[in-house]
């Protein structure tokens, strides 16, 4: 398959660059009389993309596109370095790269808007082989990951088409947005773009969203993503559901064997203060199915702990905890879906963080512990190591 982006993402990038070399403008207020000495309304950022926290994005640089409207535009600008135990055969002890070097623009009112995020980015999970930031790129969602025109036929409901965030998982797709650096054990089973169409609806305390795309980017349109979810003050609480109602036995990097299966996740997320704590709960399960290259099916199970408290002068500290067991076994040819059919992993990730504005700097520290592991599924050259220490540190710029 190629891994050309939702034809609709590469228009809406062709369309940003006249956008992005238009002169940023003020609002002026017009009078006849001298300006108020009130105060200025202060420029807050936009909910899209969604950061969970300790990390704050900063307010958009706003273009006067002209017939288009205001365009609002953001961006990440961010290296790591990665330092690791028991790398599996291919990978090494240590990696430095670009992380992220991200743009994005939006149009935010009116009836019809639309979202564009183009560039590099990297997508480091605990328990993961180190992956090459180009081929990041080129093997799973393309310069342009997420791109689509939203439709507002009303003030609390919402169409959007195009190359989408998933709607399932606690954790997002970029790092910036999440409150470690690394993915978790239970991302690593989620999809996390997809293309299709979802139509969005807001019921007072409630939000819900309903999907029709391709799962895990396999570009067949055969999956039905659903997610309801409860706000009430500093509360919030969130179910996911998705299934394919198809099988292939189609594979990429971008499309594991996941994709023919379905997966419920469950969020609660309480926001208060300084603080964000955040539990999860999410299973998964692959069927049998033999013309998809499933000749025994198994399911997985698991659930997480996220936790973050900011201090005074930008500092913060986040820590997840997270257990993730698979079923089946080798004897029974089940399918792999962790380090082996029937293996289980737990991890620890600490991550503390320093923001200046626009600027910051995090690192984190994580270990992985893997059991019932396949002799060639896990760390180390030959796959028979159980666990893996990685420590990395990002610098850079979220404007």
């Amino acid at each position: 398959m190629s891994r050309k982006s939702f034809p609709i993402s590469h228009a809406f990038l062709l369309l940003m660059f006249p956008i992005l070399a238009a002169p940023i403008v003020a609002q002026d207020q017009q009078s006849s009389q001298p300006a108020p000495s009130s105060e200025p309304s202060v420029p807050v950022p936009l909910p899209t993309p969604s950061i969970t926290g300790p990390l704050q994005g900063a307010p958009p640089h706003t273009v006067d596109s002209g017939p288009l409207g205001k365009i609002s535009i953001n961006g990440v600008l961010t290296g790591f370095g990665v330092g690791q135990s028991c790398p599996v055969a291919g990978d090494s002890d240590g990696h430095a790269a670009l992380n992220n070097g991200q743009v994005w623009a939006q149009k935010v009112d009116g009836w019809w808007q639309f979202y564009v995020q183009a560039g590099a980015y990297n997508v480091l999970a605990v328990g993961a082989p180190f992956l090459a930031t180009e081929k990041n790129i080129t093997d799973l969602w393309s310069p342009v990951p997420v791109a689509y025109l939203k439709l507002v036929p009303a003030k609390n409901t919402s169409i959007q088409i195009g190359s989408l965030p998933a709607l399932l998982g606690a954790e997002y797709t970029f790092d910036f947005q999440n409150m470690n650096v690394e993915r978790g054990l239970l991302w690593t089973q989620a999809n996390a773009i997809n293309r299709g169409v979802q139509v969005n609806q807001a019921m007072g305390k409630f939000a819900a969203s309903l999907s029709w795309n391709d799962g895990y980017y396999s570009n067949r349109y055969s999956w039905l993503s659903g997610s309801l979810s409860y706000t009430n003050g500093p509360h919030s609480i969130a179910f996911q559901g998705m299934g394919n109602l198809s099988q292939t036995a189609y594979r990429t990097t971008a499309t594991p064997v996941q994709n023919n299966g379905r997966m419920y996740a469950l969020t609660y997320t309480y926001t208060k203060g300084n603080w964000i704590v955040m539990p999860a709960w999410q299973y998964g399960d692959v069927p049998t199915n033999a013309a998809a290259g499933v000749a025994r099916g198994a399911a997985t199970q698991g659930g997480a702990l996220f936790v973050s408290r900011t201090f005074k002068h930008g500092f913060s500290l986040a820590g997840r905890g997270e257990y993730l067991g698979s079923t089946g076994s080798a004897a029974e040819n089940s399918v792999n879906l962790i380090y082996g059919p029937g293996s289980a992993a737990w991890s620890l990730t600490g991550t503390p963080a320093w923001q200046k504005k626009v600027f910051f700097m995090r690192g984190d520290v994580s270990y992985v512990r893997a059991s019932s592991i396949a002799a060639d599924s896990a760390f180390g050259a030959e796959g028979t190591k159980a666990d893996q220490t990685r420590g990395v540190l990002e610098v850079g710029f979220l404007f």
